[in-house]
């Protein structure tokens, strides 16, 4: 069985317990252990795949299909593993199956309750999630606030787990928040001491508190705050905001968590140096020989996490070009009606159209996509992208008129992008998505596909309803598109680009999920290569 790790949250939500873990993670990986996550999620939905982004954020997909939580993502960037359905548990989840097991009679007439049933369920996940891996260690994040209605169950579960394995085995790990209050910016810990205490009277004593602040943690307070908490005053670690979160992993190694940790867990030590390639990227990153800006053009640019794989994959573009990456988010509905296109995309070397659903903000997309053909601007559309991608060019290059999604527009006559054959009998909306991995062929060597991966067999994760259209695609082909990757079948296609375009590509799939600071996704760097060779044509 693994050591385990729960990290908790306290005082207000949102408070960074997912990147916390990430790099509590990354500082162990960094020593030479092998890390493993599971992120739990109270709500009572039975997983992310319904949730508005404007509510929720982005849906991370993984190999296996499951549509989950974005802090998978930061832990698939961070650890440079990939997580699967196993690795996120929600209470709608665990409920259902408690339920099923009920309705097939597993309990044998028992009267099914919050407990053991319901915890037993949560720490036989947990439980699972460690026999699969086989990691050294494995990181558990409570999601939400102790002290929501939601938590206890969860938080019970893993204080049964400590019974269970043992206080040399598992540690608690609580991030809180030290505010300070104007007008002189006086430091408070008293909303850190009633979180504490609020995860006491569930049962759990953290040992170790992360204290997030605007600045550095004085040692008087962190004194108090150990005092007051009952926490070792080595074990009380500030964590002030910074530029970038891949500098997190190097702070909290600088104050020798990674080192508590392991004493605390008593892992054995590892043979050989640190892994040094995770410091190297984050030097990297803060000093880029290159600068270059590129525009989003989506449905939810307004909520900052709706995009957040798509983002960190165009960092991670940058990295591996040596090129910071400004993004100019642009919300799809600002390019309709009367609008300035040189205005809005002005100082843009490299224009994004990413997934989204419904008709909502596509005439926007269709725009960019057409600015961005029209003025040889390096394009990268993603999954809904790739579609409007084809429908702009169905109806301005291949003359056909008021060629469309079906999705968008169930009477057009031309629907180049139709629904799968594998939708059209679905009677649900949850899970019934093409998702997951699936393989791709690049035949065409003379491709911007090829050219990017170097390789004729890839591996990408779909999330997606619609397809390309099959009857249209000779008549496309003959306009000028290139359909650069397709199934194995030939049945789908996969990605498409234009020949004569410096560099203009859609994905069907979705890239950014398996893009990495270490490993960036080669899609991700070629975007970024073409937007910073670009040269914007001479007015006059």
């Amino acid at each position: 069985m693994a050591k385990m790790i729960f990290v908790t949250g306290g005082v207000v939500s949102s408070i960074g317990k997912g990147i916390t873990a990430a790099s509590i993670g990354r500082a162990l990986v960094d020593r030479g252990y092998s890390v493993h996550a599971l992120k739990i999620d109270p709500y009572i939905n039975v997983d992310a795949g319904l949730m508005n982004p404007f509510q929720h954020g982005e849906v991370f997909v993984t190999n296996d299909g499951a549509e989950t939580d974005l802090d998978l993502g930061n832990y698939e960037r961070f650890l440079g593993t990939d997580t699967s359905r196993s690795s996120n548990l929600t209470t709608g989840g665990v409920y259902s199956t408690v339920i099923a097991k009920e309705r097939a009679g597993e309990y044998l007439g028992e009267t099914v309750q919050l407990i053991p049933h319901i915890t037993n369920e949560i720490k036989d996940s947990v439980y699972r999630l460690s026999r699969e891996t086989n990691a050294d260690v494995l990181l558990v994040e409570v999601g939400g606030t102790i002290g929501d209605f939601e938590t206890p169950p969860f938080v019970e579960a893993i204080r049964e787990i400590r019974m269970e394995l043992g206080a040399e085995n598992t540690l608690f790990i609580h991030v809180t928040l030290i505010v300070q209050v104007s007008p002189w910016g006086e430091v408070k810990t008293k909303p850190t001491q009633h979180s504490v205490r609020a995860l006491l009277s569930l049962g759990v004593q953290p040992d170790v508190l992360i204290c997030r602040t605007k600045t550095e943690l004085e040692e008087p307070i962190r004194q108090k705050v150990a005092h007051t908490c009952g926490v070792p005053f080595e074990a009380v670690i500030g964590a002030p905001d910074v530029d970038c979160v891949e500098e997190v992993p190097l702070f909290f190694e600088d104050k020798g968590l990674d080192e508590l940790v392991i004493q605390r867990l008593g892992l054995e030590p590892k043979e050989g140096p640190r892994d040094t390639r995770w410091a190297e990227m984050a030097r990297r990153l803060k000093d880029p020989q290159d600068f270059v800006k590129v525009a989003i053009v989506g449905k939810y640019t307004s909520h900052g996490d709706a995009y957040v794989s798509v983002k960190e994959a165009l960092k991670h573009g940058g990295i591996a070009n040596d090129t910071e990456v400004q993004i100019k988010w642009i919300e799809s509905d600002e390019l309709t009606g009367e609008f300035d296109a040189e205005e809005a995309f002005a100082g843009v070397s490299g224009i994004l159209v990413p997934g989204g659903y419904g008709y909502r903000g596509i005439d926007g997309m269709l725009e960019a996509v057409r600015y961005a053909r029209e003025n040889d601007i390096p394009f990268l559309g993603l999954c809904l992208g790739l579609q409007c991608m084809v429908i702009e060019y169905a109806r301005h290059v291949a003359g056909l008129e008021r060629a469309n999604s079906i999705e968008f527009d169930p009477d057009t006559p031309h629907p180049v992008v139709d629904l799968m054959e594998s939708q059209r009998n679905r009677t649900e909306q949850g899970g019934t998505q093409r998702l997951g991995l699936y393989p791709c062929t690049l035949n065409d060597h003379d491709t911007h596909a090829y050219r990017a991966y170097g390789q004729p067999i890839i591996l990408e994760r779909h999330r997606h309803h619609y397809e390309v259209s099959n009857t249209y695609r000779d008549r496309l082909g003959r306009a000028g598109m290139v359909w650069s990757g397709v199934s194995p079948s030939q049945a789908l296609v996969e990605i498409a680009e234009l020949r004569d375009h410096p560099w203009m590509v859609g994905s069907q799939f979705h890239p950014e999920f398996r893009s990495r600071p270490l490993d960036p996704h080669p899609l991700f760097v070629e975007f970024v290569r073409a937007s910073v060779e670009y040269v914007p044509p001479k007015k006059g």
